[in-house]
Formats: structure tokens, C-alpha cells, sequence
């Protein structure tokens, strides 16, 4: 996914984190609420977003619907992000 000046289309990929999220959050009104705002074309709730499928489902939706901009509500950045930078960049 490269840097782009077109109009944003951002995916929200929101995780569960088994009950590490989902146990304060009401994960999937999140994903819904996030759907609603400008620019979204698509939001999800996954289990386990640092999961084989869940890495595959945002290489998947990037592909499929021309995301550029890419929003991943998890656990610690520390522990994942270098995960989901890869499966975007893989995309």
C-alpha cells in the first residue's frame, strides 16, 4: 500500500483480542460506530486480528477494495504493529 494523495479509503479492522479488548469494549458497536464516519468503505471485528487469517483478511480487503488507508484498533502496538505493517505492505 503506497502513499497516496487520492481521496481516503480507509478499512478499520477492530480486534477482540480474545476478552483482553472485548472484556471493556463493546468491540463490535466499535466496528459499526467506525463504519459511519467519512472515508470508511469498510469496517470489521475480528477474534484475533494478529492471526494468520487475521493479517490475511487485511491483505484481502486491501487488494479487494482499493483501501489506502488502513486503521487496526488492537492490542499493544509494541507487540504487533511491525505485524500489521507488514501485512499492509504485503498487500
Amino acid at each position: 500500500m503506497a502513499e497516496t494523495k487520492d481521496k481516503p479509503r480507509i478499512g478499520v479492522f477492530v480486534c477482540h483480542c480474545g476478552h483482553n479488548i472485548a472484556g471493556y469494549l463493546d468491540v463490535e458497536k466499535v466496528a459499526k460506530q467506525a463504519a459511519e464516519l467519512p472515508d470508511v468503505v469498510f469496517s470489521v471485528d475480528e477474534m484475533f486480528m494478529c492471526s494468520d487469517a487475521g493479517q490475511q483478511l487485511i491483505k484481502d480487503k486491501i487488494k479487494e477494495l482499493d483501501l489506502n488507508r488502513v486503521v487496526v484498533a488492537s492490542c499493544s502496538p509494541r507487540m504487533h504493529e511491525p505485524t500489521f505493517r507488514r501485512a499492509c505492505e504485503e498487500a
